[in-house]
């Protein structure tokens, strides 16, 4: 599934029309006009523990039409493994968004909460009746602004249920050899390079938690592999939000611990896409993903990451901070 930026798979109770309250302005949003069109994709489903079940096939587009902005998604499951019968659904999805340029209200029958834009990302918290989840859907379009790396982590209460990931295109001439690519690629497990030091760099876009835009960050990830399993990582932020630490990182399967000295914390790999939390000192969080977009399989490490960040002082957002590296 894929809101916050638009949504996908198949469920009941799809209307086609917008929801109840999906009001809007008389001209979309900024994020609105970035997102429209059809997006073609195959995300792959994980299971809580990082484990590969199954690709959802799936076509989405939103609709703005007399102010008013609906969601469309068709599609289907393969596989899924024991988390089929949730996610496995009978009609296409439809949902209406109450879209100001501000907070991006869902307001059903599909699905009911709301997204963030920041930029070019948007982070959205909703509930899905269908699939009786809540979600969480992280969606990055990237400087080419027709791909986006997608991703909804889906729970119940706090516990994780499972993940979908994937990459998105709607440039209908690159949509074969995405789907080929995603269905080679999705279960590909997010590693390190482990016998090579590397660096990866970018430029990354960086947006208060009221939304206003700040100084970019450049961001460098320093990487000296210690063993196959353990990479001492050094970061470095400068221009917006300068900082820097050292951490060592160690893989265990798809689980990943951050043992210091400056940053610890841990991390869960769900295909491409590894899901990170440290503690940075005093009272600074940092929570984000860095998918892995051209991951293959293979005894290998890609070299460009899609990342997003968001930093907490204490439990309060503070920043978000959203790129792509290039390693070098």
């Amino acid at each position: 599934m894929n809101a916050g930026g638009t949504a996908g798979t198949s469920g009941p109770g799809a209307t086609g029309t917008a929801g109840p309250g999906a009001t809007g302005s008389p001209r979309p949003s900024a994020w609105q006009r970035r997102i429209a069109g059809e997006w073609v994709g195959r995300p792959s489903l994980f299971d809580a523990s990082g484990a590969w079940q199954g690709f959802e096939d799936i076509r989405r587009s939103s609709v703005f039409d007399g102010g008013v902005t609906t969601y469309l998604m068709d599609g289907g499951l393969t596989g899924g493994g024991p988390l089929a019968g949730r996610f496995k659904l009978g009609a296409p999805f439809a949902f209406g968004v109450t879209d100001s340029g501000g907070d991006r209200v869902y307001t059903g029958p599909d699905f009911f909460g709301s997204g963030r834009p920041y930029g070019s990302f948007v982070d959205a918290h909703y509930y899905g009746p269908g699939w009786q989840v809540d979600l969480n859907t992280w969606n990055q379009v990237l400087p080419d602004g027709e791909t986006q790396v997608y991703s909804s982590v889906l729970h119940q209460g706090p516990a994780v249920v499972g993940v979908f990931n994937g990459v998105y295109t709607r440039d209908p001439r690159e949509t074969e050899a995405l789907l080929e690519r995603e269905t080679r690629c999705g279960a590909v497990p997010y590693v390190l390079p482990t016998k090579q030091a590397c660096a990866y760099r970018g430029v990354c876009e960086t947006w208060g938690a009221d939304r206003e835009r700040w100084e970019d960050v450049r961001i460098t990830i320093e990487l000296e592999p210690v063993s196959l399993l353990v990479t001492r990582v050094r970061v470095t932020w400068s221009g917006g939000l300068p900082r820097s630490y050292e951490t060592l990182a160690r893989r265990d399967g798809f689980r990943s611990f951050y043992e210091g000295p400056d940053a610890w914390g841990n991390a869960t790999a769900y295909g491409r896409a590894n899901y990170v939390s440290l503690h940075l000192g005093g009272a600074e969080k940092l929570k984000g993903r860095e998918f892995m977009i051209d991951a293959e399989p293979g005894m290998g490490a890609g070299s460009t990451l899609a990342v997003v960040y968001r930093l907490f002082d204490g439990d309060a957002p503070s920043a978000v901070v959203h790129g792509v590296l290039e390693r070098r």
